[in-house]
């Protein structure tokens, strides 16, 4: 997959372009509703015999908008995203720099730059897609703004149980720490990437050593509290469990929750290694213990919790 940078206005040259087959959208979380639109983008490319390509934006335009509700943190951060374009066979990922030049742009002028200038000749969307300064642009009066010069399909929207699949959905699911059905409408596991570094140590003097795992502050993460979860080092996937949270037992003045993730039947110094920690299933919620011995106790039975969990989970 080859990805382009854009800011308006761009320099590409539409005539020296590929024609293609685009899905256009935020994509946070790229969840199942998502990749019903992406999926057709693709499988419409090879149809027609032409290059398949995404448009997605940087920041979330709330952002730049400045909205009540800020999306400052992603289900899927830029590079998450683009390593599951990648996995769903996308041969071009625009990203697009959502400013304040780009939010004045009238429908006219962000259809002619941004689908007609990269040589789009056919462009799918979900149903509530909209473009243009305040939005005013949407797919019903996509056709007029086309002028002819390319086709557009309405993908309808996904439902799970009667109930739409959302990013705000799969956002307020990962506050409540329903990891399970989140991961059921993002049909995957929640994932996070991030770098071991030095922690307290503290673990380590209690039988059950951990990783810290550090993210970029970018990243979504679900509620605090003790998770299953497995964690990918090398390419090679192990199970653990994960302390999602600021420590209380041993710290009244964090604020900042922190990963702090034990594998099982591993060894191994990996200072300075990425991980990757994906969460399957909410344990408990953070506690403050009375001291040491409650804390181990209650590791244990968190422990034995987990390797039921995965059990099962095989056994399905």
């Amino acid at each position: 997959m080859r990805t382009i940078e854009l800011t308006y206005p761009h320099t590409l040259v539409a005539t020296t372009l590929p024609e293609t087959v685009c899905a256009i959208g935020f994509f946070d979380g790229i969840h199942k509703g998502h990749q019903q639109v992406i999926k057709g983008a693709v499988q419409t490319a090879k149809e027609k015999n032409m290059e398949s390509a995404v448009i997605t934006f940087h920041p979330h335009p709330s952002v730049i908008l400045k909205q009540d509700t800020q999306h400052v943190k992603y289900i899927t951060p830029l590079r998450e995203k683009q390593e599951i374009l990648q996995k769903l066979a996308v041969d071009r990922l625009y990203i697009i720099t959502f400013n304040e030049q780009l939010s004045l742009l009238s429908p006219q002028e962000f259809i002619d730059q941004f689908i007609k200038g990269l040589h789009i000749k056919h462009l799918i969307a979900g149903f509530d897609y909209t473009y243009g300064h305040k939005g005013k642009g949407n797919m019903d009066t996509l056709p007029t703004y086309a002028q002819r010069a390319f086709t557009s399909e309405v993908i309808d929207k996904f439902q799970i149980d009667e109930e739409k699949v959302s990013s705000t959905k799969i956002r307020h699911l990962l506050a409540t720490g329903k990891i399970e059905k989140a991961n059921e409408l993002l049909g995957r596991s929640l994932h996070v990437t991030g770098t071991v570094v030095e922690g307290d140590k503290r673990g380590k003097t209690i039988g059950y050593p951990t990783a810290n795992i550090e993210v970029n502050e970018d990243v979504l993460l679900p509620q605090s509290g003790v998770y299953a979860v497995k964690v990918v080092y090398k390419n090679t996937s192990y199970d653990g469990m994960a302390n999602l949270g600021v420590k209380p037992t041993f710290h009244s003045d964090e604020k900042e929750p922190a990963i702090e993730v034990n594998i099982f039947d591993f060894e191994g110094d990996i200072y300075g290694e990425e991980l990757k920690v994906e969460w399957y299933t909410f344990i408990r919620e953070e506690k403050k213990f009375s001291g040491v011995d409650e804390l181990i106790a209650q590791i244990k039975r968190d422990e034995q919790n987990i390797k039921d969990y995965f059990k099962n989970q095989s056994t399905m």
